[in-house]
């Protein structure tokens, strides 16, 4: 398949720049293969099973984007300059990898000054990223980026609005644990306290994976022939239980749902041998139309940019033909995109 095979016109004015309130009044298009339903988030027990089980990612979305300045001496003197870093991966003692903005600007060596006390050390540059050295790490770390850090909206809604204090609510799921996620696992957004309870009392069971879900999620892809793009690689973790859990609801038929690609990709990432194994590492998984699926049974996701991987995964598991009828529905239906936009329930035919 090729790139423009995923290629579709979006109405800016469908993107979403807020969520919905509550989380479980926002669309829910279902889809069987069978045909399109429409409903709403807070009925998706009406399409579920007792049995069935969700598989949620309980990374949790660090406030990644920092605003710093560096000084330097000029001829007219001291000189402030404005530095803005969104943090991309962190690696031993206390350095991160970071996008910066200008990255030009700022010189190997020199330090950036953030709010709560935090500075950083530029010590290189490489590819775009730069390599900072922080003054302090773990929990003092933490605490000074909750403090002084912002939420790291996708560009397609920083480039409408700045982040706000509410977003630190609005872009991060109610059962969020394991920190490291620069990017949410926006499916699972629409899931709050009352739809958690409703499929509770369905008889709908949860297990949990972690995966820390990179700003790699974001970046498009520049080949034609897709089967030639490789994927970003992000940390991963599938617990013993999990396994258990999975295996225990398809030995009695139930069905697993991944909520969300992230959720999906480690989970066909840990079953590659052909049966779903404790997981722990790096997974660069590409899930495009042909891939065998070893667990998922249907897939609750948000609606995706086009020309993304996302797309492409959805595809995978419900046919090309089934996906350009639900994003053709959707859009003539008005559902918002994206990640603070509606959701959708997908069963392959």
């Amino acid at each position: 398949m090729q790139l423009s095979d995923f290629n579709f016109e979006l109405p800016q004015e469908l993107i979403a720049v807020r969520p919905v309130t509550p989380r479980g009044d926002a669309k829910l298009l279902v889809s069987t293969g069978a045909g399109i339903e429409d409903a709403h988030v807070r009925d998706i027990c009406n399409f579920l099973r007792p049995g069935d089980r969700l598989v949620l990612n309980d990374t949790k979305v660090i406030p990644a984007r920092l605003s710093g300045t560096r000084a330097r001496q000029s001829a007219q003197g001291l000189m402030q300059a404005r530095i803005e870093v969104t943090l991309l991966e962190p690696l031993a003692a206390g350095q991160w990898k970071a996008l910066v903005k200008p990255l030009r600007k700022l010189a190997v060596g020199e330090a950036v000054v953030f709010a709560a006390g935090l500075s950083a050390i530029c010590m290189d540059k490489s590819e775009g990223e730069a390599l900072l050295s922080f003054s302090v790490e773990g929990d003092a770390f933490d605490a000074a980026l909750d403090a002084s850090g912002h939420m790291p909206l996708p560009p397609y809604i920083a480039s409408k609005r700045a982040a706000d204090t509410q977003d630190k609510t609005d872009y991060q799921t109610i059962w969020a644990k394991h920190r490291g996620a620069v990017a949410a696992p926006t499916a699972s957004l629409h899931l709050d306290a009352a739809v958690l309870a409703a499929l509770a009392k369905k008889g709908v069971e949860i297990s949990f994976v972690t995966l820390h879900v990179g700003a790699g999620t974001f970046l498009p892809v520049k080949v034609e022939d897709i089967s030639t793009h490789k994927m970003h690689a992000e940390w991963g973790h599938v617990s013993a239980q999990t396994v258990v859990e999975i295996a225990a609801t398809k030995a009695k038929g139930g069905r697993i749902i991944p909520v969300g690609t992230t959720a999906l990709r480690l989970i066909e990432t840990a079953a590659k041998g052909g049966t779903l194994q404790l997981f722990e590492g790096n997974t660069d998984i590409f899930i495009f139309p042909g891939f065998d699926f070893k667990v998922t049974d249907g897939l609750m996701t948000n609606f995706h940019l086009p020309k993304s991987t996302l797309m492409m995964l959805v595809a995978a598991l419900i046919g090309k033909d089934q996906l350009d009828q639900i994003y053709a529905h959707a859009v003539t239906q008005e559902y918002r995109f994206f990640s603070y936009g509606d959701t959708s329930l997908l069963f392959p035919q």
